[in-house]
């Protein structure tokens, strides 16, 4: 059963996001994370506005959960190496609709670094954020606990065809 290699820890993390007015032709608003709030509660409705000014807005978009995995050890050393490490957040579209188009909104949150990068293949927008103390905190005591050096074997190859066969 696989229920033993799933999420290990937990954290609820809200999502505050910059709304902020376009450059381009081709965009009126744009949308990108520019922090998270760790331990934050749901967020009724979502988009609740934090501060505001002339051309941008930052609201608290959403709460997701921040999931670790003790499959995963790798890719959070890698983050945790790096400086400062930082929060992958997946947006798409999905947000309110009106006159501006469609909005990004937050759909995920990793601490991965591989996770991270995965996402980044395809339509979804990735973008990162600084990982606050109390994530770091977390997510080091985590890989501190569950990390398992997984040594490197190159695999042998084999012949497709054996010596006698490849004669004919």
């Amino acid at each position: 059963m696989t229920e033993k290699l799933e999420r290990i820890e937990t954290m609820a993390l809200g999502i505050v996001v910059e709304r902020r007015r376009g450059i381009t032709a081709w965009a009126d608003w744009s949308w990108r994370p520019v922090s998270v709030i760790p331990g934050a509660g749901p967020v009724e409705p979502p988009g609740r506005l934090l501060m505001e000014g002339e051309g941008w807005s930052h609201s608290h978009a959403a709460t997701l959960t921040l999931e670790l995995f003790r499959t995963d050890t790798e890719g959070y050393r890698l983050n945790l190496s790096q400086d400062p490490p930082r929060l992958w957040v997946v947006m798409r579209p999905g947000g309110a609709t009106g006159a501006d188009g469609e909005e990004l909104a937050p759909f995920t949150v990793t601490a991965s670094a591989h996770e991270g990068e995965g996402y980044q293949v395809g339509t979804d927008v990735v973008e990162t954020v600084a990982m606050p103390a109390e994530v770091i905190a977390l997510v080091r005591d985590f890989v501190e606990q569950h990390h398992v050096d997984v040594p490197f074997h190159k695999r042998e190859r084999k012949r497709h065809f054996e010596t006698e066969d490849r004669r004919r």
